[in-house]
């Protein structure tokens, strides 16, 4: 049982008190009439109780002394012989009693003591021993940056070493929403950035990604590598605007492909778009590929059937799928009921689709509707 530096005077304490206690007790059995203790030796009653416990007491240094140096054991054994080999038979046999009895007690003694409870942290101190601990400084319960906490954690300094470019402030947040990175291989993350960097992603990119689909990490090379592969093949982008593409929307890497594909569908067999209009317009707003399908065709409906705006004007807007749909017809409506809903660029007074959904409602209602934003918010109310 290993004693710390603070237990050790609390265990010198627990050895004195049963000391005194068995020798109490020997002292005791010593003066009744002689019986046997263990293989034949005796305990003899003319030994006095002051005598057991000097005995006690030598027996209880000898215990504390075994972790001392063995050459004062050895010493000490030469010294006894020749003193013993000088008293009367009768004190030899005497002394010879006296030291088994006093062997068999420290062996029972050191069973005892490993039977000690451990210390109770609880338990009071005096200040001599307050005084030599030493403790670190506790860890803050909350903070801004991963900076107080990565020198007291082996896996975030590994993670740091990984070094894909997220600052020390973003860390914390991807570690929020992507724990599950502690459980991956530390080489297979270097090794799948590395991939990333073979395919000219530069580092600035390779950040960028992370932060925004912190899982990118999570999957294999060969996953990476198939989806890249996909979107070159299936809307037959070059392999810098496939980069271009899933570095704005990194999750295409690491979502489900249903949505892309159906969606994909749905431009081409249902809203009748070509396919180059639609490479043109998945690579100015990457999130056509992820929108809800509803929304895609509503948002058709009402640009391509009520406003009369036709594909290729649409192919030269496509934010305004990205729009929502009140706000288009909002402000569609409101240019009708003035008169200024116009959007031929062949015509006169022509309004471009970008402005109609980009700006806000004060440069919407001074530039495009030549009205006040009053105006613009009582007309909103007969709505």
């Amino acid at each position: 049982m290993a004693l710390s530096a603070q237990q050790i005077p609390r265990w010198f304490n627990s050895v004195k008190l049963r000391s005194l206690i068995n020798a109490a007790q020997l002292t005791k059995r010593f003066t009744r009439p002689a019986r046997t203790l263990l293989h034949g030796f005796s305990a003899q009653p003319q030994i006095s109780s002051d005598n057991c416990f000097l005995q006690w007491g030598f027996k209880t240094y000898r215990t504390s002394s075994l972790w001392n140096s063995s050459q004062s054991t050895s010493s000490s054994s030469q010294e006894n012989n020749s003193a013993q080999s000088s008293l009367l038979p009768s004190m030899n046999e005497q002394s010879q009693k006296t030291q088994n009895i006093s062997s068999f007690d420290s062996e029972l003694f050191l069973e005892e003591l490993d039977e000690l409870p451990p210390l109770s942290p609880m338990q009071p101190i005096s200040e001599e021993e307050a005084i030599q601990i030493i403790a670190d400084p506790p860890l803050p319960p909350a903070s801004f940056t991963l900076r107080d906490y990565v020198d007291h954690s082996e896996t975030l300094q590994k993670l740091v070493l990984l070094d894909v470019g997220i600052e020390d402030n973003q860390l914390g947040a991807f570690l929020t929403k992507n724990h599950a990175i502690f459980s991956e291989d530390l080489e297979n993350l270097k090794t799948r950035v590395a991939y990333l960097h073979s395919k000219n992603f530069s580092k600035a990119d390779v950040a960028q990604m992370v932060r925004k689909a912190p899982f990118l990490l999570n999957f294999s090379v060969e996953r990476l590598d198939n989806r890249l592969g996909f979107f070159q093949k299936e809307l037959e982008l070059s392999v810098k605007k496939t980069r271009d593409l899933v570095v704005r929307l990194p999750r295409l890497l690491t979502g489900s492909l249903e949505p892309v594909k159906e969606n994909m569908k749905v431009y081409r067999l249902e809203l009748g778009f070509k396919h180059n209009e639609i490479q043109h317009m998945i690579t100015r707003i990457p999130k056509m590929l992820t929108a809800n399908k509803m929304k895609l065709t509503e948002t058709f409906d009402f640009v391509h059937n009520v406003m009369s705006i036709p594909h290729h004007i649409i192919v030269k807007f496509p934010q305004v799928f990205n729009t929502r749909l009140f706000k288009v017809k909002e402000r569609h409506l409101f240019l009708t009921y003035l008169g200024r809903a116009q959007y031929d660029p062949a015509k006169p007074n022509y309004i471009s689709l970008d402005k109609l959904v980009s700006i806000p409602d004060e440069i919407f209602c001074e530039e495009i509707a030549k009205a006040s934003v009053q105006d613009f918010e009582k007309f909103l109310k007969t709505l």
